[in-house]
């Protein structure tokens, strides 16, 4: 199993436990090239959908940007799954998302805390690349490991450099914005890094957290649509 396919499997029961019953019409946004958890929409009875670049080449996929997609009508669900901190414009990809979630419509986004990445949870998860496999699905992790071991600088400076070199966005900015479009039901956090690491499982990782030897920098977000929802403006 690849680091892709553990994250999915880990990731798709807090995923599957916040979309509303099948055969609910949901679009995926930044499916990647394994179809992101379209599969397992569509063997629940989901109308289901997926949007990437990469999408694999098959009816239920559209090979694009979500900011390029034409969507017909609102769908009554949308799974933002490690899509967001990376996009050009958060704020037209917010829009467009609130644009495209039916009235009562669930949001459930996974995203990445980057500003939680601090050099106690970087150093964690470089022991834990030692015994791993030099494959694709780690190695991003291994080569900021030894980007950082030749630049000569502390880790939360590199860290800041190379975030907004990418243009990577934070956890703290995609949740005010989705706040901001959405009316939040649920945000925890929680393992983000255990499927690119050798024999670590997403149980390990939760131990560091809870003991504190880590920071959980996986962001777990269910907001509906703020149409038909009771609220108090302030």
């Amino acid at each position: 199993m690849t680091s892709d396919q553990r994250w999915l499997a880990e990731t798709w029961p807090f995923v599957q436990a916040a979309l509303p019953p099948a055969p609910a019409e949901v679009l995926e946004i930044g499916c990647g090239p394994l179809g992101g958890f379209v599969p397992a929409l569509l063997n629940s009875g989901y109308n289901a959908a997926g949007v990437d670049p990469e999408a694999p080449d098959a009816p239920a996929y559209h090979r694009c940007e979500f900011e390029r997609y034409h969507l017909s009508r609102p769908v009554s669900a949308l799974i933002a799954c490690t899509s967001l901190h990376h996009v050009a414009d958060l704020d037209v990809v917010l829009d467009k998302m609130a644009a495209a979630l039916a009235p009562g419509g669930v949001a459930v986004v996974v995203e990445w805390a980057r500003e939680r990445f601090d050099a106690a949870t970087a150093q964690w998860c470089f022991a834990r690349l030692t015994a791993a496999t030099p494959d694709a699905e780690a190695g991003w992790l291994r080569r900021h490991r030894d980007e950082h071991a030749s630049s000569g600088q502390p880790w939360d400076a590199y860290c800041r450099s190379w975030a907004e070199q990418e243009g990577l966005h934070t956890g703290e900015r995609i949740v005010r914005g989705l706040d901001a479009r959405f009316a939040r039901l649920s945000c925890a956090y929680g393992p983000y890094y255990f499927a690119d690491l050798a024999g670590t499982s997403a149980a390990d990782e939760q131990a560091a957290i809870d003991a504190g030897r880590i920071q959980a920098n996986a962001i777990r977000y269910t907001a509906v649509q703020r149409a038909l929802t009771s609220r108090t403006d302030g």
